[in-house]
């Protein structure tokens, strides 16, 4: 199939099944009688804060081009293609967490945020194991769209034992001295033990563990990974994205849509992270096929209808706002201040 365009009959096709898929989940919610939404979410506004952008049809292409599914329909994922699938569900604005290895595609990401104003942040990709990171940092620090990078190598894992890279933990130092938040993905029990260790070795850092309830512990696991979780909860640098929700279990690639389970999982991280510590995002267009955006926003607004407006405001937008320090750029967009 042809490559998305501003007007292409494919992005169109996404719109309209976004709608009426958001429009059906509404008129579940009512006949079922479950409480989708109450006082406690109405009318927050919502900041997106784990998306992905890429354009595989440039001359140099894309150094990661989202998930098998959506690679099959297209190369391509812009801002003008996720705002009108975002905007209907409450969305004013989103972070781009750059997942391409190439070190240029840091400078594409800010250049196509600065021309969408629905982009408040990048979170970049650079390597802390390069001798010259410091100099990158410096670099693209300068500009005020740039407040992350996504980084998940810096530690070893050898028979079981994970250690930090002592030369990317002196590089990740200057991370938190410019002020910036360090993305980490995907979860598992190597890299949750190498989060608690690298908040001990740079409490100034705020690091993200993202996709955390995308992670499913085996039963002989399970002891192990509930320790990991009161470890990085005991750390208070570190946040955790309550994202990919919904996702295909690594058993048997079933997706899970029953809420219960959904919200017993949402549950536990809460209470261990507390309203303080969660940060809302859609991985989108990673998400194609398992869910919509209104899927991914009416799943969670349902989750903190029984909680204070407060902790939703908190989930939804104010806590992205603390970690990475996005900057507000149009009136619709909330700002701490």
């Amino acid at each position: 199939m042809p490559a998305f365009s501003k007007s292409g009959s494919v992005q169109k096709e996404l719109t309209r099944r976004t709608f009426l898929a958001g429009a059906a989940a509404a008129a579940v919610t009512v006949c079922d009688g479950a409480l989708a939404q109450s006082a406690s979410v109405d009318n927050i506004p919502v900041i997106d804060a784990h998306i992905h952008l890429f354009d595989g049809t440039r001359p140099l292409g894309a150094g990661y081009m989202g998930s098998p599914a959506y690679r099959a329909i297209s190369k391509t994922s812009l801002p003008l293609m996720y705002s009108p699938l975002a905007r209907p569900a409450g969305i004013v604005g989103a972070i781009v967490v750059e997942s391409s290895p190439l070190i240029d595609d840091n400078l594409w990401y800010l250049e196509v945020c600065r021309d969408s104003p629905i982009m408040v942040g990048v979170s970049g990709n650079l390597d802390p194991g390069r001798p010259d990171f410091g100099q990158y940092v410096a670099h693209f620090h300068k500009d005020p769209l740039y407040r992350a990078i996504r980084s998940s190598h810096f530690y070893s894992a050898d028979d079981g034992k994970v250690a930090l890279k002592s030369d990317q933990i002196a590089n990740l130092k200057l991370l938190a001295q410019a002020d910036l938040a360090l993305d980490t993905a995907n979860p598992s029990m190597n890299l949750m033990q190498a989060n608690v260790m690298l908040a001990d070795a740079i409490p100034d850092l705020r690091i993200i563990m993202d996709h955390l309830p995308s992670f499913d512990p085996a039963s002989d696991n399970q002891q192990a990974y509930e320790a990991v979780v009161r470890e990085m909860a005991a750390r208070t640098n570190i946040f955790v994205k309550l994202t990919e929700v919904y996702h295909p279990r690594l058993t048997d690639g079933v997706i899970v849509k029953d809420y219960e389970p959904l919200r017993t999982r949402l549950e536990y991280l809460f209470d261990a992270f507390g309203e303080d510590r969660v940060i809302f995002g859609t991985d989108y267009p990673n998400s194609y096929g398992v869910a919509t955006i209104p899927d991914e926003v009416a799943l969670m607004k349902r989750f903190f209808s029984i909680k204070s407006r407060g902790a939703a405001e908190k989930y939804f937008w104010k806590n992205s706002a603390r970690v990475y320090k996005w900057i507000k750029r149009s009136d619709d967009q909330p700002s701490l201040t």
